[in-house]
């Protein structure tokens, strides 16, 4: 008996995080679409298929509800970022490292310029005065996780002698900003749609400075 109850309290709490995650990738939608100011909890959870108490039971407020959405969509995107860069350390000693460092930002630029991406700094952005410390939160998430996990790669990639000795960190800042950099200005601080194309070129053009820098005699 006691075992059958804990599964069925196990099935409830399922249930409920299941449904909270419902809500946020609802609030996420409907913010992105209206704005902060114009958005509204009934829409929410008719996006969501729940009641509006039930919206409230999970996130207290309408404020509550759109910082714990925007601390969501980063964590999405600091997850897909950290499992681009992870693919540097699945490849084979003797692999390419132009091949794969190219791999590594485009993929980083698609992820970048997705409809999430451009959603959430949109929407960062735009509360800035509401919501100051949200700006440092999906940066850290979005940009300063992904660099350090990317500088732990490049540290290993300089030990083995695939990169020339170098500050880990510094390179990964480097690396990264060949990426942002370029993307700002053809993006329009990062809200336009780029084509793939000129992601690849972007990725490409990237990769070469880098490897000019940092690559290995």
């Amino acid at each position: 008996m006691g075992s059958t109850a804990s599964s069925g309290g196990s099935g409830v709490s399922r249930g409920r995080v299941d449904k909270r995650q419902a809500i946020l990738d609802a609030a996420f939608a409907v913010f992105a679409r209206r704005g902060y100011a114009q958005a509204c909890v009934q829409e929410i959870a008719e996006e969501a298929r729940v009641a509006k108490p039930t919206v409230y039971s999970h996130l207290n407020d309408k404020e509550t509800l759109f910082r714990h959405t925007i601390e969501a969509a980063a964590d999405t995107l600091m997850a897909e970022s950290l499992a681009v860069v992870e693919r540097l350390r699945e490849r084979a000693p003797d692999d390419d490292l132009r091949v794969a460092l190219a791999d590594l930002a485009h993929r980083l630029l698609r992820i970048c310029c997705g409809e999430r991406a451009r959603a959430l700094r949109w929407l960062t952005y735009a509360q800035v005065a509401r919501f100051p410390d949200l700006i440092e939160t999906v940066q850290e998430r979005t940009a300063h996780r992904p660099r350090a996990a990317l500088a732990d790669r490049l540290a290993r990639l300089s030990l083995a002698g695939r990169l020339r000795p170098c500050d880990p960190e510094q390179a990964a800042e480097h690396f990264f900003a060949l990426l942002t950099g370029p993307l700002e200005s053809r993006s329009r601080l990062g809200t336009r749609r780029v084509p793939a194309a000129e992601l690849r070129v972007i990725a490409d053009a990237a990769v070469d400075t880098f490897l000019r820098a940092y690559g290995s005699d």
